[in-house]
C-alpha cells in the first residue's frame, strides 16, 4: 500500500466520480471502469458512501487487482486501485 503523500502525487489513468451514489453503485462503477484501462494502469474512485472504502479493497483483492490506498477528502474518499488482470 502507498502512503498518503505518494497517493496524493499519483495521477490515475481513469477517475470515476461516484459521489452521491449509494452502495453498491460505486463498486459497480469501479468494475465497469476497470474494463476501460489496461493491466498496470490505475483507477481512482471518488465515493461519498462510507462502505465503499472497505468494499473496494476487498473486491480488488478478490479479483486480482492491487489496492493502492485511500485518501480521505472533505466529504468523500478517493480510492486507488491498480488493474492486475
Amino acid at each position: 500500500m502507498m502512503s498518503s503523500d505518494e497517493l496524493a502525487g499519483l495521477t490515475p489513468d481513469k477517475e470515476i466520480d461516484a459521489r452521491g451514489v449509494a452502495c453498491p453503485g460505486p463498486l459497480l462503477e469501479a468494475k465497469r471502469g476497470m474494463t476501460e484501462v489496461t493491466v498496470g494502469q490505475v483507477i481512482a474512485v471518488l465515493s461519498s458512501d462510507a462502505s465503499t472504502a472497505g468494499d473496494l479493497p476487498r473486491w480488488a483483492d478478490k479479483v486480482g487487482h492491487e489496492y493502492l490506498g485511500t485518501i480521505e477528502e472533505a466529504g468523500f474518499w478517493r480510492i486507488f486501485v491498480k488493474r492486475g488482470v
